[in-house]
């Protein structure tokens, strides 16, 4: 329970440190409402030459509820991959390494403290401009709950994936690129901007399957259209997808230990 606590603290401290950031919160939840804008703007234009009511599954004000969701969970991703390459590249890793926590518990911990933070920002400001341009959709008790229910497990599945991308710094002279790689991958394959259902039906179940849908698609899913079997379905696809990324994580995190040499004086 001690171990936890500490780690409880570090996620809470980050958490707060966000908050004292303003200039970077009011520029990203700006980004944020012109993204939106922009969006609606497109959905509007496809529904009316479509003379459609329903695409997908979802009507245009769920459709923009949606994307309010995707764009509150990949904007409120914090630069982990930036942090761990620094810390490698400036020799600084050395220093974690000799205090009484696991590194990548830590990084884990200060991650969701700060993530938590900016999601919640994104999605008070994103429900007042979809409640502003579309009004409100059909919300539940249960549906809320499923989302809350799948919402951190996407965060620490998300993690898992920027931190491996960090840890290549141990390997490589810029991990930027990767960076950029694994964010669009997201993206796209995710569901951030169309979601699954619009995808060509011999795509649907592998994108299904994927890490990626459960990190944007599956949690923003439970948000507008909440389904108890696709809950399940959510919750199975995201423990194994942890499962297999925690144990690529213990094994490239203990190959990075062997290349870590320190000297005193």
């Amino acid at each position: 329970m001690n171990s936890f606590k500490k780690y409880f603290w570090v996620g809470l401290i980050s958490g707060k440190s966000n908050l004292a950031y303003f200039g970077e919160t009011l520029g990203r939840i700006f980004f944020l409402g012109i993204i939106l804008f922009i969006f609606l703007r497109l959905w509007q234009v496809t529904y009316s030459q479509t003379n459609a009511t329903i695409l997908g599954g979802f009507t245009i004000a769920q459709m923009l509820w949606y994307l309010v969701v995707t764009e509150s969970i990949m904007l409120s991703t914090p630069r982990v991959s930036y942090y761990v390459d620094q810390a490698v590249r400036t020799g600084a890793i050395a220093v974690y390494l000799l205090r009484p926590m696991s590194y990548p518990m830590h990084e884990l911990f200060a991650c969701l403290g700060e993530r938590f933070i900016r999601f919640g920002l994104n999605l008070a400001v994103g429900s007042v401009i979809a409640l502003i341009c579309v009004g409100p959709i059909p919300l539940n008790a249960q549906g809320l709950l499923l989302f809350l229910l799948a919402i951190p497990f996407a965060f620490v599945l998300d993690f898992m994936g920027y931190f491996l991308v960090g840890l290549c710094a141990f390997w490589m002279e810029d991990t930027t690129g990767l960076v950029f790689l694994y964010s669009r991958i997201t993206m796209v394959l995710g569901g951030m901007l169309i979601p699954i259902e619009l995808f060509p039906e011999t795509w649907q179940p592998i994108l299904r399957i994927l890490p990626f849908s459960s990190i944007v698609y599956g949690p923003a899913r439970m948000f507008v259209r909440p389904d108890f079997t696709e809950f399940v379905q959510l919750i199975v696809r995201q423990g194994l997808s942890i499962a297999v990324f925690s144990l690529v994580v213990y094994l490239v995190w203990n190959a990075c230990l062997k290349r870590v040499f320190a000297n005193g004086g």
